[in-house]
């Protein structure tokens, strides 16, 4: 299942939010979030794939929603980004993510 929205603007990631910019890769996820609000995420599963490209429409706490009008989708944050062995993490959706370029 694929949910692309696109030509509709988002908000910029938040001043307070900075550390979740980059393309983070996980165990069959891929999230990117530029600084400008683009977000993209890719899941690959035995059941098959998803994935969501929108803009960012806004934080609660460390979730985040993206999308445009009523068409919205929420990713669940367990763990915001967060540094371990020289490396920043983050769990979204379950998935533990290494930020691989910021």
């Amino acid at each position: 299942m694929a949910t692309t929205v696109s030509a509709c603007s988002g908000i910029p990631v938040p001043s307070d939010k900075q550390n979740y910019i980059g393309e983070w890769k996980g165990l069959g996820t891929t999230l990117t979030i530029t600084p400008d609000g683009g977000v993209n995420w890719k899941r690959i599963s035995g059941s098959g794939s998803r994935s969501v490209t929108a803009p960012l429409q806004n934080f609660d706490g460390a979730n985040f929603t993206v999308g445009v009008w009523f068409i919205t989708t929420s990713f669940n944050v367990q763990k915001p980004p967060y540094q371990e062995g020289g490396q920043w993490k983050m769990v979204v959706e379950g998935v533990e993510l290494t930020r691989v370029r910021r």
